[in-house]
């Protein structure tokens, strides 16, 4: 059988279309409601809280969850863990008319000095998750947009929130904290956090023309004896910090957005196509 005869009766349809219409099984949501400012996060308890304090609904799909705060221009949406999943959600809202987008995630802290409960702000992050190679070579560093990063640490600024700058180590495992060849690595790298979708999110953003940036939260020490984060400690990040760090979140969407206003240096414009198509 030849290839022209193998993919003969698949059927042709525009990139974009499939994108939008995957983003709305995947998250239950029409395209028309995501607002201009959004925020990614890995945690259904952030858009439940969002959602509970904006008395507004969760939509659930087949995979997402997601919000939408029309009166703020504000959505959150949940898109699970780990770099396949963070290049999927940059893949199909690259065509929504998306003006800044925040992850809102947690980060172990790999610097003494760090506590839980700190904010970590990465710059960049180190590729070793193997993703981002699907749209640049490995030369092409993983950068956080400048723009967003600093108005999210002006806004921590703001509210006298300890935080640190630094760069993020991105791994697909997940499971590495009791493998001494991988910690050794992390020591010799000298990342200041590690993660698990920061590099793929940055990449992935960077081709689409979609502006992206990071506010981290530190849940746990696991170069630390007793660091590694637990069941228990887990909930204790989430009881003590979900509503401070959604809200830092929605305050740096709304100094973003005025900072737009003023077209201060930084900005990304992204993709003009992408906003003339949705106006």
């Amino acid at each position: 059988m030849k290839k022209d005869e193998i993919f003969e009766d698949m059927p042709s349809a525009d990139e974009e279309q499939i994108a939008r219409d995957t983003l709305e099984r995947y998250s239950g949501s029409e395209v028309t409601a995501f607002q201009p400012y959004l925020l990614l996060t890995n945690f259904p308890d952030y858009v439940h809280y969002f959602a509970k304090e904006r008395n507004v609904p969760v939509l659930q799909g087949t995979m997402f969850s997601v919000a939408h705060s029309p009166e703020e221009q504000i959505s959150i949406l949940d898109f699970k863990i780990g770099s396949p999943a963070a290049a999927l959600v940059v893949d199909l809202l690259a065509f929504l008319p998306i003006k800044a987008t925040l992850l809102l995630g947690m980060c172990g802290g790999l610097r003494r000095q760090y506590k839980v409960g700190d904010y970590f702000a990465p710059v960049a992050s180190i590729r070793a998750e193997g993703t981002s190679d699907f749209y640049f070579p490995a030369e092409v560093p993983a950068l956080a947009n400048f723009l967003i990063q600093k108005v999210a640490t002006q806004v921590l600024e703001n509210e006298n929130v300890a935080y640190h700058v630094g760069i993020t180590h991105t791994t697909n495992k997940r499971f590495w904290e009791f493998n001494l060849e991988f910690r050794d690595r992390l020591i010799a790298t000298r990342p200041q956090a590690i993660e698990m979708e920061c590099a793929t999110l940055f990449i992935a953003s960077y081709r689409h023309k979609l502006p992206l940036g990071a506010l981290l939260l530190v849940s746990d020490l696991p170069l630390e004896k007793k660091g590694v984060k637990t069941k228990k400690s887990s909930r204790e990040v989430f009881l003590k910090h979900t509503k401070e760090h959604v809200e830092l979140g929605v305050r740096t969407m709304h100094e973003i957005e005025e900072a737009l206003k003023l077209q201060v240096k930084g900005a990304f414009r992204g993709s003009r196509r992408r906003f003339e198509k949705f106006e």
